[in-house]
């Protein structure tokens, strides 16, 4: 069975009779032993949004709140299959990518993807809270070369920033120049997360091309002094999918999400999960997963 090429934003069916399904979001990322990050985290996002969540998991990780002690990827081949059998039967209405372990594992994921046009979030994953490495330096090049230039939006946060322009980013020239270079090598936006800047507020700056330029977008939230913070960015890169499944443009999606982590992590803040850094409570105040009436094309 041949992938069909799926386009347009938003869920739909193209059966001749009305049928009621659910908005589906896809994340590719890998798994988290201790269900804080990864691909448990991303599923939580889901449901707790409303949102029906399909995956395709990368690698396999052995971690817990303190660290990460091992990681076995997955082979491409499985990769790719998985995402190509998703896509072709539940139809993504959009795509989260994290976790992506090596290059190859990377290619495989951009095959894959190569096929379906649908809203991408790109978090790229590379280096854990407790500081292992989670992507491989050849893989690095595959997410800039190949990845970043079909996803709508990379969601990177200040090491990774740095990482990925190899640029300095001290200032806010500093980090519109980083930006500006992503944006360069085929970024449609960046979202620079600011989690790992000190103060009482954290502010994620959104960066986009506008009239030959690249404009900026604000979203500050009130820090929690907390160290319950174990995959937050894998929390809102999937809340932001989510959103964009639900047919939020994405500046809306981006407030939503962000409204969305800044609450979990306030009501998980004072909860304790293991001996280390703690997951945020992804499922604080849930909402009902809807279903709808698919319209035909």
């Amino acid at each position: 069975m041949e992938l069909k090429v799926i386009n347009d934003v938003g869920c739909y069916n193209s059966h001749p009779m009305p049928q009621r399904g659910y908005c589906v979001a896809l994340s590719v990322a890998g798994s988290d032993s201790s269900a804080g990050a990864g691909i448990q985290a991303d599923l939580k996002t889901f449901s707790a949004l409303g949102v029906y969540g399909a995956t395709a998991i990368t690698a396999v990780t052995a971690q817990n709140t303190q660290g990460v002690f091992a990681i076995e990827a997955l082979s491409p081949k499985i990769v790719y299959d998985q995402i190509v059998r998703v896509a072709e039967d539940l139809d993504p209405a959009a795509i989260k990518i994290g976790m992506l372990a090596n290059a190859e594992v990377a290619e495989a994921v951009a095959d894959a993807l190569a096929l379906i046009s649908r809203p991408i979030i790109l978090d790229p994953v590379m280096v854990s809270s407790s500081g292992h490495r989670l992507l491989s330096v050849e893989a690095q090049e595959v997410v800039v070369r190949r990845l970043l230039p079909i996803s709508e939006l990379v969601t990177p946060n200040i090491p990774e920033m740095a990482a990925l322009t190899g640029m300095p980013l001290r200032s806010e020239d500093e980090k519109l120049l980083a930006a500006k270079s992503l944006i360069d090598l085929g970024a449609r936006a960046v979202l620079l997360k600011g989690g790992h800047e000190e103060g009482n507020f954290k502010t994620d700056l959104l960066y986009r091309p506008s009239c030959g330029g690249v404009e900026s977008l604000s979203f500050t939230t009130p820090t929690v002094n907390t160290k319950n913070i174990h995959g937050t960015g894998c929390t809102l890169s999937a809340a932001i999918a989510a959103f964009r499944a639900l047919g939020y443009p994405l500046a809306e999606a981006l407030r939503e999400a962000k409204s969305y982590i800044a609450q979990a992590i306030a009501a998980g803040a004072d909860v304790v999960v293991g001996h280390g850094h703690g997951p945020v409570n992804h499922l604080f105040n849930p909402r009902k997963l809807e279903s709808y009436v698919k319209q035909e094309l």
